[in-house]
């Protein structure tokens, strides 16, 4: 029987700061979230059960404003399964297809469970467990996937449980280099089987901190003020369930519109105008950026780095020795444009969805 990690609203860590120690990976206290994560993925690091040994990556932060995070990470580039050949934003799941039914056992960390008082599930039809699997070609310290219950085989679509576990994950960690992201089908997901990513960078990212545009600000919602464009939510640990509801909502329509989309989960400050000029150090809320891109389909793969979750939120898992030491942020810049939506077609996107969110 896998080890349960069973948490409630009380576990949030709700009084986070972001400071130059915890930039250094220094975290002063870990919370029991963070240990069991933390515990659980060394454990199987040092039995074998990695594609190789990650250590300590190579890393830089390209001149500039945007201040990329670049590492090093060529194994992954070539020890990585396979992705499966993805051929619409709503293909249905395929059990003869690599799944997380068919993993080794010993991969799975723990099952995720909050004790709400009464039932554990959401609403009818959801899960009421979270499996959190070790990557085993992983990106960074921590790298695990979050699996809503692999046994009922979702697919690649985000459901309002997903989305909630997702945020209450970070609120869980202490450490605001916790990290959670979703790519949907079209958008660099690898394996079409409902699953986020979770995992640890100590580097401060643009995004934490960014100024954003409100939109639906009653909603949370607002729009990043820089590149690369993107929707933003923001909610702390009371409003959790109303703001996933707000996500799922907008991640619907993206894929009834069949949009791709990737997400990103961080530990950022409240949302605060353009004019202000201090970037604020609080970090008691979570950070929730929505991208809808251009699909992708096929093989197609960039030689430097796949624009997908972690690059787009400013963090570049580089594949080979050249691009990381050479490439400079336009180039960077120039890669993801490439992947964006073209400005009239995002924003006439987003005046749809502050319309949908208004009228709930």
């Amino acid at each position: 029987m896998e080890l349960q990690f069973i948490y409630s609203n009380r576990d949030f860590v709700t009084d986070l700061c972001r400071t130059k120690q915890s930039d250094n990976g220094l975290v002063s206290s870990l919370s029991e979230f963070d240990k069991t994560l933390r515990t659980g993925w060394t454990e199987r690091l040092r039995r074998g059960l990695l594609r190789y040994h990650l250590g300590d990556l190579q890393t830089r932060i390209l001149p500039g404003p945007y201040r990329y995070v670049a590492q090093l990470n060529i194994q992954r580039g070539i020890e990585r399964r396979k992705p499966q050949e993805i051929l619409s934003i709503q293909q249905q799941f395929n059990a003869k297809q690599f799944n997380f039914n068919k993993i080794n056992p010993e991969e799975v960390i723990f099952e995720m469970i909050k004790h709400t008082g009464g039932s554990m599930a959401l609403s009818e039809g959801e899960p009421c467990k979270m499996t959190v699997i070790v990557n085993v070609s992983p990106l960074e310290f921590g790298h695990c996937l979050l699996v809503p219950d692999p046994s009922r085989c979702f697919p690649q679509v985000l459901t309002p449980f997903a989305i909630q576990s997702g945020i209450e994950s970070v609120l869980l960690s202490s450490d605001p280099g916790f990290r959670v992201g979703f790519n949907s089908l079209g958008g660099f997901a690898s394996v079409n089987h409902l699953h986020l990513h979770g995992y640890y960078l100590n580097h401060e990212l643009k995004i934490e901190s960014v100024p954003v545009k409100p939109l639906v600000p009653g909603k949370g919602f607002y729009r990043l003020a820089d590149f690369p464009p993107g929707l933003l939510f923001y909610t702390e640990s009371e409003d959790v369930e109303k703001v996933a509801g707000a996500i799922f909502q907008v991640t619907d329509f993206l894929v009834n519109g069949n949009y791709a989309h990737n997400l990103f989960f961080t530990r950022g400050c409240p949302p605060y105008d353009v004019q202000k000029e201090k970037e604020p150090t609080s970090r008691r809320g979570v950070r929730i950026i929505v991208w809808p891109r251009i699909s992708c389909f096929g093989a197609k793969e960039e030689s430097a780095f796949n624009v997908a979750l972690c690059e787009l939120a400013g963090h570049l898992p580089f594949k080979n020795k050249h691009d990381y030491d050479h490439i400079t942020e336009q180039e960077v810049m120039d890669i993801i444009k490439q992947y964006l939506l073209p400005e009239e077609e995002f924003l006439r996107l987003e005046q749809q969805l502050t319309a949908r969110l208004m009228d709930l």
